[in-house]
């Protein structure tokens, strides 16, 4: 055995996507960082072992531009060109060599830290090193650092620290919540196993183990979906543990989750109703996922009326989009559904006094173990909103390593630097803006060589027949005077439409009836039926069009989207699991996965301006009541197009930061449930060069090609001048040039 000891400014327990997402914000911002991790393999979610199921923080498949923007935006974006099929291996890969690409984290494997020394009092703890031991090598190592983070899920590092934590639901009455039990108790949700399936080509047989369990003597052939083509994530509800402990009778829970499946293998094989002659098990995991264990308490505990009003805390720092997903403590045996759903009305924030521990100053943590109560942890548990919390922890404990202090001190008095990092860094933090001094454009005047002020889609694809109610969302900068449509009339009749506010700004659903409108339309083919409208507003905002039924009416799609439109169909789904929902939540009664990139025609007049140059410096990177991109016309054959900054007096640039346009909307999670039909996102400039006004004339600084990324960083030759320009040759398909944000530094 050998004994080692290691120093960083940072020390990151856990490899899953909270820990490695926290390990490279740190390690960006220059801190030394351990990242240990007791498995072998990063990234992967130990239901599957290195099959892992990202859900993302998007809501289940209304993404309503959710997607994860920072680190995790970019595991997604490399993911899909990289591996478009979905592959789980390669996914692991791509997260390790993301590892493995910053100079500054040194990451240790398979090692297991159970032992914590820590000081100070119950209230006031501080930790100063973590032990663990290389199971395959031999080593026991010694981790000191300023600042730790427990990523583990399961909270082990800072239980050991003497953290305060929970475990279980809390009563209703504690912090009001409806979906809380009436009294306080130990349940949590359970663990899963999941197994996977092919197709051999020929026949195979399924002799059971002797353990297996005739799962026709329980509810699950009753209750649960079962299919022969069927494996992995859609057997989520595989599930077992949550009147148990989860941890300490974790090899019981097991062996329970072991005998469900061989059993359902059998019957899918054995019983004839399914036709899986020629399937066979390809693997099925061998470590128990566990979905809630200790949920630590920080300086605020996140809880379900926080998540249902969207609260905007003031220290916000992550976000969350998926539901309220809770399931039944009997799990898989349960007789009701294997998951009850509350969706909000859109994204949540997630606060950085819940990222912290209340009693451990030195201790951060990110995944399952923040500190929520258990209905909004049924939320926050998902592994893409476990890694943006991962990189607003990670940023958060690098930067008070760096000042020496506290993150408590940290959220109360550089609150504002906390933020602006994580922007600069291009993370998801809604609502806020750049505000970073040392920016200069954001004190340039910004032109481009054309600007799409046309809100016109007419490029007729396809015939869509109005069976259902459906609705456009659009940005509007002053005024709408005009909406158009374009429309097939089977026979006279009249056509109507009503105008909605989104609510709150972050919002893509009709929350405020504004005005109705109906027009009589006569019969006829491919003809413009025009609303007259009188809406002004102060301010740029979304506006929900509703375009109510009526089967006499068909309308026209289009397939060249348009970034800062969303079309949706009012449908339910009728799955058993979403079958149930109320008229209250909206985000799941407005579906857009049918229309995904494929608008309806229609004509918005009078022009707009929320797309012009001015909107890559206006602060914002995602859409917030408007798209905040700017968008050029058409882009013609061999006539780049460009966005330029100018300056009132020359400046000595050195960094240009440019943010393309990856469409946050587009779900990439191919892990799981589907493939996308491309696999670099077409919005993304492919080539572009940089270009300054030096001697009177433009000097191409550099070139890039075939970028396939959102955010890229270029260091310069520093170079005196007015102006710059970003000159965009191509893009990944997109027929505008996007341009989201750029940044330019002395």
């Amino acid at each position: 055995m050998r004994s080692e000891n290691m120093k960083t400014e940072v020390t990151v327990i856990g490899g899953g996507l909270a820990g490695v997402c926290a390990a490279i914000a740190a390690a960006r911002l220059g801190q030394t960082v351990s990242l240990v991790q007791n498995r072998p393999v990063l990234g992967g979610n130990s239901s599957s072992e290195v099959r892992v199921w990202v859900c993302g923080a998007t809501g289940h498949g209304v993404n309503r531009y959710a997607r994860e923007t920072g680190i995790m935006g970019e595991l997604f974006v490399e993911n899909q060109y990289r591996n478009p099929d979905g592959n789980p291996y390669l996914w692991d890969l791509i997260v390790l060599e993301a590892v493995k690409a910053e100079k500054n984290i040194e990451l240790f494997l398979n090692t297991d830290v159970h032992e914590v020394e820590a000081t100070g009092s119950e209230a006031d703890r501080h930790i100063h090193s973590v032990t663990g031991w290389m199971m395959g090598s031999e080593r026991r190592i010694r981790f000191e650092s300023k600042v730790f983070l427990d990523c583990t899920g399961d909270g082990l590092v800072g239980f050991l620290a003497g953290a305060k934590f929970r475990i279980g639901r809390e009563a209703q009455h504690e912090f009001k919540e409806d979906w809380a039990p009436e009294a306080a108790d130990d349940i949590t949700l359970g663990s899963t196993i999941l197994f996977y399936t092919k197709d051999a080509g020929q026949p195979v047989k399924y002799i059971p183990p002797s353990f297996a369990k005739d799962i026709s003597q329980t509810s699950i052939p009753v209750r649960r979906v079962m299919r022969s083509g069927d494996s992995g994530c859609h057997y989520w509800w595989i599930e077992w543990g949550g009147e148990l402990d989860t941890v300490h009778e974790n090899e019981r829970i097991r062996d329970e989750l072991w005998s469900v499946i061989y059993g359902i293998w059998d019957y899918i094989k054995n019983s004839g109703k399914f036709e899986a002659e020629n399937m066979t098990l390809e693997w099925v995991g061998s470590l128990p996922g566990k979905r809630e264990y200790r949920r630590f308490v920080g300086d605020y505990i996140l809880n379900q009326n926080d998540i249902v009003a969207q609260e905007q805390f003031e220290d916000r720092v992550a976000f969350g989009g998926w539901s309220i997903d809770l399931h039944p403590p009997k799990g898989m045996y349960a007789e009701e559904s294997g998951s009850k759903h509350f969706h909000a009305d859109g994204t949540y924030h997630i606060p950085f006094r819940s990222l912290y521990s209340s009693n451990v100053n030195n201790l951060l943590f990110a995944g399952r173990n923040v500190s929520a109560t258990h209905v909004a942890f049924g939320t926050t548990r998902v592994m893409a909103t476990c890694a943006v919390m991962g990189e607003a922890a990670g940023t958060g404990a690098a930067l008070s390593a760096m000042k020496g202090i506290t993150p408590r001190e940290l959220g109360q008095s550089h609150l504002a630097e906390l933020q602006q990092t994580l922007i600069r860094q291009d993370a998801s933090v809604i609502g806020i803006r750049n505000e970073e001094v040392s920016d200069l454009g954001r004190i340039a005047k910004a032109t481009a060589s054309s600007t799409m002020r046309n809100v016109h889609i007419d490029d007729a694809s396809k015939v869509y027949s109005l069976l259902n109610p459906v609705g456009i969302t659009f940005p509007v900068t002053a005024e709408l005077n005009k909406l158009s449509l374009l429309v097939d009339a089977l026979a006279n009749t009249e056509m109507t439409i009503e105008l909605h506010s989104t609510g709150k700004k972050e919002n893509y659903i009709p929350m405020g009836l504004i005005s109705k409108h109906t027009v009589n339309v006569t019969q006829g083919t491919k003809q413009w039926v025009d609303f007259a409208l009188d809406y002004r507003t102060e301010e740029m905002i979304n506006l929900f069009v509703v375009i109510q039924s009526n089967k006499e009416l068909q309308l026209y799609t289009s397939e060249t989207p348009l970034y800062g439109v969303l079309c949706f169909e009012n449908k339910i789904d009728s799955s058993a699991d979403f079958s149930s929902f109320s008229d209250t939540q909206q985000t799941m009664a407005w579906q857009m996965k049918a229309l995904n990139r494929t608008p309806f025609c229609f004509k918005v007049f009078p022009e707009t301006t929320a797309y012009e140059a001015v909107s890559a410096i206006d602060g914002y990177t995602r859409p917030y009541a408007g798209p905040h991109t700017w968008v050029s016309n058409r882009m013609e054959t061999n006539k780049p197009e460009w966005l330029s900054l100018e300056w009132d007096s020359s400046v000595c640039l050195s960094d240009i930061h440019i943010t393309f346009n990856d469409d946050v909307n587009e779900d990439l999670i191919n892990l799981h449930h589907h493939r996308t039909p491309f696999e670099v996102i077409p919005e993304l400039v492919k080539d572009y060069r940089i270009e300054a006004f030096v001697d009177e004339q433009w000097k191409v600084l550099l070139r890039e090609t075939d970028n396939k990324k959102r955010k890229r960083t270029h260091q310069l030759v520093p170079t005196l001048t007015n102006k710059i320009r970003v000159v965009i040759e191509a893009t990944n398909g997109c027929p505008y040039a996007e341009i989201i944000e750029i940044r330019a530094y002395e």
